[in-house]
């Protein structure tokens, strides 16, 4: 059985686990290297952008996690697409920059401004799928080889490039496993 990492330091990454065990792979929280190490994939899950990076580099992971996104598949939705993304128009912190793509934080407004609509998924028969906007970063550019794979409205809000899949949404907040599964199993 496969090991999913879902990276422990701070936003939903419970659900993301149960979704992961729903599916049936193992899923193993990752709070440090050694336990990275042990998984064949990752889900870094919302949160707060620049408190991740704070933590990331508080428990030296960051060199870990560039290396597992290099050679292993990575699904980072919300802050975990800011985290993967190679530049982030509205902030000067370092990323991990492992998806050529140019994001903005925040770009759907504040907390209060939080939503759930229809995204139109480009990979599934069917293809609308109700997703949840949380103080959402905005896909501005996707550049080099990266597919943009779901929109809102005209909005890019889902890509993946190689071993790397992000959302700008929150999939772990709906019932529908559909985004989790087709990262489980098309991205090995």
């Amino acid at each position: 059985m496969a090991v999913i990492g879902v990276l422990a330091l701070q936003g939903d990454f419970e659900k993301h686990a149960i979704i992961v065990q729903k599916l049936g792979f193992e899923a193993r929280l990752v709070k440090d290297a050694k336990s990275l190490k042990q998984c064949e994939r990752l889900i870094i899950p919302g949160g707060e952008s620049t408190t991740f990076l704070k933590l990331i580099d508080r428990l030296n992971l960051r060199d870990e996690l560039k290396t597992f996104g290099k050679t292993k598949p990575v699904f980072g939705t919300c802050a975990g697409l800011i985290i993967l993304a190679d530049k982030v128009e509205n902030d000067s912190f370092d990323t991990l920059g492992l998806i050529d793509i140019s994001v903005s934080r925040n770009a759907y407004g504040r907390q209060i401004d939080s939503f759930c609509d229809t995204v139109k998924l480009g990979f599934d028969k069917d293809n609308t799928f109700e997703a949840f906007f949380i103080r959402a970063p905005k896909i501005l550019e996707c550049h080099g080889s990266v597919k943009p794979l779901a929109y809102h409205n005209d909005d890019i809000v889902m890509a993946a490039n190689g071993n790397i899949l992000v959302a700008s949404f929150h999939p772990e907040l709906t019932d529908d496993l559909r985004i989790h599964d087709f990262f489980l199993n098309h991205f090995s």
